[in-house]
């Protein structure tokens, strides 16, 4: 099987449905794309109704095309990452990875155009972030909920408006930033620096003022984060965790119990806004961001110092904080279900509190003179009593 021939495969599965996300090369199954987050086989000439191992290796080794810290990474951690480009036509982040003795392949679609606020329909707050000299940004979630996306739009906006130097580290570069009035100088694991941590620090020493830090995967790589958020920088990067609570907790527990008084402090005086985001099925097809966004102020200070409690949690305080651009994931998805976005089912099944959620459904369904239970036939006991009479 020849480059050419690869080629053809991805240029066939791109074309054979709308909105195709990734692409997947899995022994036993048929070529597949992700449309509008379903898994859908393709049909193609000469049709492959199950791949071989051998097409998904041959696969595989094309994709890596010799790289020996490709190769390296593939032999000793089971996985290696890559970016790979078909032309002028589509970039790629690719996902290569063993399971059962064969090798598969997950490819993601990049996208060409370098998103906006606007454009992507952001919450108003995303602009109020690109004003920020120095601090913490945090943008969290499961993956493929748009983290990058997000990122990149918040950084094309620095880019329009500041006329500063930003370094970006990734894990593949995902975006491509023209110089506007920001000069943008990207970097990707592997061929420009070789972890995180060595890449951070480097940057610290190249005069930046914005630092994109693709993912903050350790400790080492958190502390030199609150270094350089501390010493001027303002530092983007984002996390695998589900809100904003998850987020404090988790980047505390990646150093040892008696350093987190520390690092509690540290974080209360760097960190600016953590942005959550989900992906939720739309009515008409396709999928709607929802968010949850913390801004740092005296109250979400205090609960990073001192921990929550039964009665002072971080979902209170962003409940209340609506005013200043926050909003837990509840509220935000509470706004789609009334535009008439998403179902009453999804709703409920992507929200934070379900007892919030539906409380929320129901005073939106009897504005609107709708049935808010589905129990019918109810009557007061004496009421009854007296029909039965009358009978």
């Amino acid at each position: 099987m020849k480059q050419t021939e690869i080629d053809y495969w991805i240029d066939t599965m791109l074309d054979s449905h709308a909105g195709v996300s990734d692409l997947n090369f899995t022994v036993e199954k048929p070529l597949q794309v992700e449309s509008s987050g379903q898994l859908v086989p393709v049909m193609m000439e000469p049709n492959i109704t199950s791949l071989t191992p051998f097409q998904t290796e041959v696969l595989a080794l094309n994709l890596i095309a010799g790289n020996k810290r490709l190769l390296s990474d593939l032999v000793k951690n089971g996985s290696c990452d890559l970016s790979y480009r078909l032309g002028d036509k589509a970039r790629f982040r690719v996902n290569i990875f063993s399971q059962r003795g064969h090798y598969s392949a997950v490819l993601r679609k990049l996208p060409t155009e370098i998103p906006t606020i606007e454009s992507m329909g952001l919450p108003a707050a995303m602009n109020q972030m690109t004003d920020i000299l120095n601090g913490f940004i945090l943008v969290t979630g499961a993956t493929g909920s748009g983290k990058s996306t997000t990122l990149a739009a918040i950084l094309n906006k620095i880019n329009m408006e500041r006329a500063i130097h930003t370094i970006t580290l990734e894990d593949p570069i995902e975006f491509v930033h023209p110089h506007h009035k920001a000069t943008f100088n990207q970097r990707e694991l592997g061929n420009d620096f070789d972890t995180f941590s060595n890449g951070l620090r480097a940057a610290l020493r190249q005069a930046p003022k914005v630092i994109l830090v693709g993912e903050m995967r350790d400790r080492e790589t958190m502390e030199i984060g609150l270094t350089a958020a501390e010493t001027g920088h303002l530092v983007l990067s984002t996390l695998h965790t589900i809100d904003a609570g998850s987020t404090i907790n988790r980047c505390l527990g990646m150093f040892e119990h008696e350093e987190q008084p520390q690092i509690r402090n540290r974080m209360a005086d760097t960190l600016r806004w953590i942005v959550g985001q989900r992906l939720l099925p739309k009515i008409d097809g396709g999928r709607v961001a929802a968010f949850e966004i913390m801004k740092m102020n005296l109250r979400v200070r205090d609960l990073i110092l001192h921990g929550e409690e039964d009665d002072r949690t971080f979902y209170e305080i962003i409940s209340a904080g609506t005013a200043h651009g926050m909003t837990t994931f509840d509220q935000y998805i509470l706004t789609l279900f009334e535009k008439g976005l998403v179902t009453e089912e999804v709703a409920l099944q992507y929200c934070s509190q379900r007892n919030v959620m539906g409380r929320g459904l129901d005073q939106l369904k009897a504005s609107k003179g709708e049935t808010t239970t589905s129990i019918t036939g109810l009557a007061m006991e004496e009421e009854t009593s007296a029909k039965q009479r009358r009978k």
